[in-house]
């Protein structure tokens, strides 16, 4: 191991030590929400301290047993626990470094997911909703909620925009690699000579932001408008203004939703998607700061960039940022996306140890 991550962890000690110390005196104890927060640092800190000291004490172990191969009577049983304990330390050190790498903090909160179609008109659209519905199927199998914000249907029963809400432990972790472009290649429904046409939809997946960072968006920088509703929804849908669009003046982001009956309720859910989107764009900017000078194995996560293509003559899926190519494209437009979800976390994790060897080297 690197002297730069054995100094960094000698320093994490430090740090647990000078916690406990906090922790144990009487200001944290008067103030709960200090106590809250150091105790938060400590329960991150304290596992990664506890993997060291034991690398530390397996070390000194290798050491020992070195010492008895000096002695023949000793030799065998210390080369024995040599292999054991140098075994144990490269393990060691393998979890240490994955334990080092950043936790994305926004990997606890909820997330909106936005599918909009793109080239290929109605077939496109078509598309849109089988991917809401694998999302969808997605989040039932992992027993998440999914709420719709705004959906806004195509002739044919597909969707030019769907925006929906997913609550649940790790619903951002597992789907944040999902932005960008997704393309299929078939035969539309409405196609009558049998042949295959290639259409394109976008999908953007973003943290929900927190009460606090949406109380931030200042009310004089929005222009809110109403107007009647579309599509089903009976008699009330004519006959009141109850969709509401909200446009954020600074950004020209602008975000409707008339998925409710009240104003008030699509006005609540158009904030919260606004403040996600604002979330969001700030996020990928300090991401882009923070890897101006190293592009991530699993792109940018850029919408515009095509990430999969789901061929159903062939009956395929490919993400192209890994490369990985699955035969199975029925059970995936099922939701069954674990074998590729896992394969984007693994490549992802590998690009961040590369990135602190990188560190560590420097």
């Amino acid at each position: 191991m690197k002297q730069s991550l054995r100094d960094k962890l000698d320093r994490l000690i430090d740090r647990l030590e000078e916690l406990d110390r906090e922790l144990g005196g009487e200001a944290a104890a008067r103030d709960m929400n200090r106590f809250r927060d150091l105790s938060r640092e400590r329960a991150e800190i304290e596992p990664v301290t506890a993997l060291y000291r034991e690398l530390l004490e397996r070390e000194a172990d290798c050491a020992t047993a070195k010492e008895l191969l000096d002695e023949p009577e000793m030799a065998e049983l210390g080369e024995a626990e040599l292999a054991a304990g140098r075994q144990r330390c490269a393990e060691l050190e393998d979890e240490l470094q994955r334990a080092l790498l950043p936790r994305d903090p926004s990997d606890g909160r909820n997330l909106f997911l936005e599918i909009r179609a793109g080239t290929g008109g109605e077939e496109a659209a078509l598309f849109a909703a089988d991917l809401l519905r694998m999302y969808t199927r997605y989040a039932e199998r992992q027993r998440w909620g999914v709420e719709i914000v705004s959906a806004n249907e195509s002739d044919l029963g597909g969707y030019r925009e769907a925006i929906v809400r997913v609550l649940g432990a790790g619903a951002w972790s597992r789907l944040k690699f999902e932005s960008g472009g997704h393309r299929v290649q078939r035969v539309p429904v409405t196609e009558t000579q049998g042949r295959i046409h290639t259409s394109a939809c976008t999908v953007a997946v973003m943290p929900e932001a927190d009460e606090l960072e949406a109380q931030e968006i200042n009310p004089a920088e929005l222009r809110i408008d109403t107007f009647r509703a579309s599509g089903a929804g009976g008699q009330h849908i004519n006959k009141t203004d109850s969709a509401v669009r909200i446009t954020h003046l600074p950004t020209g982001l602008v975000v409707e939703c008339q998925a409710e009956r009240s104003q008030h309720s699509n006005k609540a859910r158009a904030l919260a998607v606004l403040a996600a989107r604002l979330f969001n764009a700030r996020l990928r900017e300090r991401q882009a700061t923070e890897a101006a000078t190293r592009r991530g194995l699993i792109g940018s996560g850029d919408r515009s960039e095509r990430i999969r293509t789901y061929n159903f003559p062939q009956g395929r899926v490919t993400d192209h940022r890994i490369n990985l190519t699955l035969h199975r494209l029925d059970a995936v437009m099922d939701g069954d996306l674990d074998e590729i979800l896992a394969a984007l976390a693994f490549e992802h994790q590998a690009e961040q140890l590369a990135a602190l060897a990188e560190d560590a080297c420097a």
